[in-house]
């Protein structure tokens, strides 16, 4: 399981799975349950219990998942995903359970997470979403939720999840596969992003550029095929995209480099 990046939509969601202010009868996982998990990823820092404020249990999830997204979002993720399996492993995904959550919040998680680029199922099973069964705007937007990543410096979002390609590859692909109704046969990553941008009206090449625009957008090209260049091919294991002589720094740079190159792809499509 890669890691799990917290947003607005992923707090909103995880605060409705514990939710239970508006029921006589209160459910698990407790308070006592929800403050080890806390603990557990060193969060207690956005606790709002410990600043003396009495909360209830979503408020009180909401309250650290924020804190944490600003401040620790690896930490915030390990939280969320703990959490998670906590309202798993109490019933709350089976109707028949008394700590079921309801089918209105599962069904809310489920389109949350997915904009967000994973698959919760009605089971509980959290996982990134498989993006070769995708098509279309479904494809696209997942595409986008995988551009959010990047640009927020994602290592995983670099490698698309369930596909061969990275994020560049696989944005260039979906467009011309958008455009023209048809696989493109070409393997050739330069080629095949030369096409994306040809299809969206983009100039590639900076010789032909007439224009501060034209010369950004081959800018772009540019940068992608560097970035394609700097990758190992090969993959590099543990889910890092690039080879091991390529620092964090160096990486992230190019990751976020990566999300803005099919931001602008995907914006003009």
């Amino acid at each position: 399981m890669r890691q799990l990046l917290i947003s607005e939509v992923v707090i909103t969601a995880i605060s409705r799975l514990v939710d239970d202010g508006q029921s006589e009868i209160k459910r698990e996982p407790t308070h006592s349950a929800i403050e080890f998990q806390i603990a557990k990823a060193e969060l207690s820092a956005g606790d709002p219990t410990k600043a003396g404020q009495v909360v209830g249990k979503a408020k009180r999830v909401r309250g650290v998942l924020s804190w944490g997204m600003e401040n620790a979002p690896e930490k915030a993720g390990q939280f969320a995903e703990s959490l998670l399996a906590v309202v798993k492993g109490s019933g709350g995904f089976r109707e028949t359970s008394p700590n079921y959550v309801g089918r209105d919040a599962i069904a809310d998680a489920i389109e949350a997470f997915r904009s967000e680029g994973y698959e919760l199922t009605t089971t509980g099973e959290l996982r990134p979403l498989l993006l070769d069964s995708l098509s279309g705007r479904p494809l696209t937007e997942a595409l986008n939720a995988y551009v959010r990543r990047a640009r927020a410096g994602s290592l995983d979002a670099a490698l698309v999840t369930g596909t061969s390609k990275d994020l560049l590859e696989a944005t260039a692909k979906h467009v011309l596969v958008t455009r023209f109704g048809a696989e493109p046969t070409v393997t050739n990553f330069p080629t095949l992003l030369a096409q994306a941008f040809m299809a969206l009206g983009l100039c590639f090449d900076k010789s032909a550029a007439k224009g501060p625009q034209e010369r950004v957008d081959a800018a772009m090209y540019e940068l992608a095929c560097g970035i394609n260049a700097l990758r190992n091919a090969q993959g590099t294991g543990h889910g890092r995209p690039f080879p091991a002589s390529v620092d964090n720094e160096e990486a992230r740079v190019a990751i976020e480099s990566m999300g803005v190159i099919a931001d602008r792809l995907l914006s003009k499509l």
